[in-house]
């Protein structure tokens, strides 16, 4: 791949709002991948890994036992994932991923935001191919080389492996997730990981520059502020000078 992985999502300002927001997010995706995969964390990786994402992510405790607990219970909202695609400002290339109770909600406000800042949503298909569905694991680390020889040693479909900076960055299919990182862990039990994502890359890159800048914080912030939107996926290298 040839470049530092960076992942590109929606930034959440430093806010008490904001922290809701990534709090609602969150239990909401727990709720859901507790309730389709089981409540235990240890026989259901989806729900382990997530629940080790929302504490780095600073979410309390009690968020996520509250989801747990509601999951457990067995009522509760039925929410189905949707994916949204299309071409914001500037041209650039984007992937919302929502969670919804009520598909014709979400398409709505969605769809809503793309027309309010002159952007344009296309149909299932229309950027996805654009973009590579992966695992990604950064950690510090120099020799590339003796990470995939524990990566293949395990058997792992690995994409690619980089050192930069000190830090050592896994690439592999999306689907590779789990074994990626019990390969990892496994060989390093006092591994510890910068950043472990099942994340979207884009394959190209696109400058959002002049007027464009505006347009796109607005279109990301309306986005930001969608109570079904879970993840925003772009291609976007925004240029502020």
């Amino acid at each position: 791949m040839g470049r530092k992985f960076e992942v590109r999502k929606v930034s959440m300002a430093k806010t008490a709002g904001a922290k809701t927001k990534v709090y609602s997010k969150y239990g909401k995706e727990i709720y859901v991948v507790a309730k389709n995969g089981g409540t235990d964390p240890q026989a259901n990786l989806s729900l382990r890994r997530l629940i080790e994402k929302a504490k780095k992510d600073q979410v309390p405790s009690h968020v996520i036992d509250k989801a747990i607990d509601k999951a457990a219970g067995g009522a509760g909202e039925d929410y189905v994932p949707a994916r949204y695609e299309g071409f914001g400002p500037g041209g650039c290339m984007v992937i919302v991923d929502c969670l919804t109770d009520n598909n014709n909600r979400t398409i709505t406000d969605v769809r809503n935001c793309f027309t309010k800042t002159s952007s344009k949503l296309g149909v299932e298909g229309t950027v996805g191919h654009m973009f590579d569905h992966q695992a990604v694991f950064e950690f510090p680390g120099e020799d590339e080389d003796a990470v995939l020889e524990v990566l293949m040693e395990a058997d792992v479909d690995v994409t690619e492996v980089e050192a930069e900076d000190g830090m050592i960055t896994v690439y592999a299919p999306h689907t590779e997730f789990n074994n990626t990182r019990t390969a990892l862990t496994e060989d390093d039990p006092e591994i510890k990981f910068d950043s472990e994502e099942i994340t979207f890359i884009p394959q190209t890159e696109a400058e959002v520059s002049g007027d464009d800048v505006a347009t796109f914080d607005k279109f990301m912030d309306m986005l930001e502020d969608c109570d079904d939107v879970q993840h925003v996926y772009h291609n976007a290298v925004v240029n502020r000078d």
